[in-house]
């Protein structure tokens, strides 16, 4: 039995601590250790999960062949780059950088690494049988909604929430974007706090997406019209199930009808799944992740919204 990938955690906040919780768990990972500017906060961690405390981020980058980096927003191109230079694989948290050239910077770095970008979502089990049903949607509304926290409130909802459903949304009709209209205010902290977007993409594909960290209650859906069929996906319950054209009758009569389509879904931990990929992918296997390029696409494509937000 091969050895795990030798992997460590750069940041240990809410999101490293998930990081390291799995990792520690994962038969195809070695967690080698962790390291946070705040020692207080990492040194509890590397004792709960029994691995090692590193004194200094280029100390843990020497001794792993990949870094999962799980700090602010705003660092993520400075230290991305650093540990990439030193030649380990790296999955960096959503958004990929706070700026178009930051996240070239990080992709340039990657040249010959494995470049992963954290769009949890993404490796919902009911996200990726909506992506194979093979064909694109002419329609989708999404609504992403959550009660009002400090956490992420160094970015716009746009970069905290609604991205994980730009990338989605991307990687159903990979067209280029051709129009963005949008609103968004700020209520309860200085950057937007609700936003609503109508897209449209190169194929005819339009898109309405809302996102809010202000709501009174949690939904997480997204709703798709394709061809001949309606789905309806619940991200928290990990569900997908909607109706399709049936054709009924003979050749001189033909007639269609609604009938029910449920897709049978097993219920995973995104997250678990997200490094289980990012693993294989270190290994060399062909497997489906967010690289790079796709992190980038969807940072432009909240870019544009938030300057027609302006």
């Amino acid at each position: 039995m091969s050895a795990g990938l030798r992997i460590g955690v750069v940041g240990c906040g809410a999101m490293g601590r998930n990081h390291v919780r799995l990792l520690a768990e994962l038969a195809e990972a070695d967690l080698i250790g962790v390291y946070d500017s705040e020692s207080d906060v990492s040194s509890g961690l590397a004792l709960q999960f029994g691995t090692r405390l590193f004194d200094s981020m280029a100390e843990l980058a020497s001794e792993v062949e990949a870094v999962v980096l799980a700090v602010p927003t705003v660092l993520h191109a400075d230290i991305g780059c650093a540990l990439l230079d030193q030649g380990v694989h790296l999955l960096v948290e959503k958004p990929i950088a706070p700026s178009l050239e930051e996240a070239d910077r990080l992709i340039a770095s990657a040249a010959g690494k494995v470049l992963a970008v954290g769009h949890v979502e993404f490796f919902n089990p009911a996200v990726e049988a909506l992506l194979d049903q093979g064909s694109s949607p002419r329609f989708v509304v999404v609504e992403r909604l959550s009660s009002f926290t400090p956490r992420s409130l160094d970015v716009d909802v746009v970069l905290d929430l609604m991205i994980h459903d730009l990338q989605i949304l991307q990687a159903l009709d990979e067209s280029p974007l051709v129009e963005v209209r949008a609103v968004g205010i700020a209520v309860l902290s200085e950057r937007i706090d609700i936003a609503d977007a109508r897209l449209e993409f190169e194929s005819g594909c339009v898109a309405n997406v809302t996102a809010s960290r202000i709501s009174a209650e949690t939904v997480r859906c997204l709703r798709a019209f394709l061809e001949d069929r309606y789905l309806s996906l619940d991200y928290r319950e990990q569900s997908l199930a909607g109706f399709h054209l049936e054709p009924v009758g003979g050749d001189t009569s033909p007639q269609n009808r609604m009938s029910p389509v449920e897709v049978p879904i097993e219920r995973q931990e995104p997250l678990r799944r997200e490094l289980e990929r990012f693993i294989a992918a270190c290994r060399g296997a062909d497997v489906r992740y967010v690289d790079g390029i796709q992190g980038r696409r969807a940072l432009a494509c909240a870019h544009r919204i938030l300057e027609a937000i302006k």
